[in-house]
């Protein structure tokens, strides 16, 4: 009674260069519910802390590094009655939080609501990657009424069905792991239609590296090999901060083989999930 509806928790390391847009994308929403915004400061060496502040927004701190560890931070600092994850990459259309509201409201048994997430600038199979990665969660979803992903930019969920981030986990465990513990309390949805727009800098290493470095290890296996173990067995992977640019694609080929390595990973990022039910 009295608190926020929402609460957005964005976890923050050395995000000075893109944290003010973020956050004036957030002051801008059309909802005329409250919220509030926290950004969870990660040691940060920046002046990410001091931009978050002046635009508005609570800042509170968390000494061990990690995503999983900033989030879960950020969600117990949390008033509102529902948690909002995303990134301090991220921008929101001005509709997005009054669209997960929306969402709750047509299922009032709904613990949590999802989206998927675009990348608008950056390589040509970024975007692809992301709209067959979506587009499969989404029929999946429309066929079975089960989410099988989700990603942590675009992900809203009750606070009273939330019992804590895995905190031996690192990046996926506040995806996939998040997503097994809500579908145990309750039915998830997924909007298709309320998309987050997330910078693609991940994506500047290239598609081999994005697909063998960043997903099947630092993803697929650190997902399941910290969560047999109990323990932080794959630690978090290297953060990039640049501004390099993609070229274009030279040859058809090598298109028609990124394309081979979107379809795999894409199958992949959602089989995960069995595989950690199992």
């Amino acid at each position: 009674m009295g608190g926020p509806r929402f609460s957005v928790v964005i976890p923050a390391f050395n995000e000075e260069r893109l944290i003010a847009e973020c956050l004036r994308s957030l002051a801008r929403q059309e909802f005329a519910g409250e919220y509030e915004v926290i950004v969870v400061d990660n040691n940060c060496t920046d002046r990410t802390a001091e931009i978050a502040r002046s635009c508005g927004a609570i800042v509170v701190r968390e000494k061990t590094p990690g995503v999983c560890a900033a989030r879960h931070r950020g969600t117990l600092s949390a008033n509102g009655e529902i948690v909002v994850s995303t990134d301090a990459d991220t921008v929101f259309g001005a509709g997005w939080l009054a669209g997960i509201d929306r969402t709750f409201r047509q299922g009032p048994g709904r613990v949590a609501v999802a989206g998927p997430c675009r990348y608008p600038e950056g390589p040509w199979w970024g975007k692809v990657y992301a709209r067959i990665l979506f587009e499969s969660v989404y029929l999946t979803y429309r066929v079975t009424g089960r989410v099988g992903y989700v990603t942590a930019t675009n992900i809203a969920f009750r606070k009273d069905a939330w019992s804590g981030y895995d905190l031996t986990g690192t990046q996926g465990a506040d995806e996939l792991g998040l997503l097994r513990q809500l579908r145990s309390r309750g039915k998830v949805a997924f909007d298709r239609g309320n998309p987050t727009l997330t910078s693609a800098r991940r994506l500047a290493q290239g598609l081999t590296y994005n697909v063998v470095v960043s997903f099947l290890y630092y993803y697929a296996l650190a997902v399941t090999l910290n969560r047999l173990a109990g323990r932080t067995v794959i630690g978090t992977a290297p953060c990039f901060r640049t501004d390099k640019r993609w070229p274009a694609p030279r040859r058809y080929r090598t298109r028609v083989l990124a394309i081979g390595w979107l379809l795999a990973a894409a199958a992949a990022t959602v089989l995960t999930d069995r595989l950690m039910d199992g």
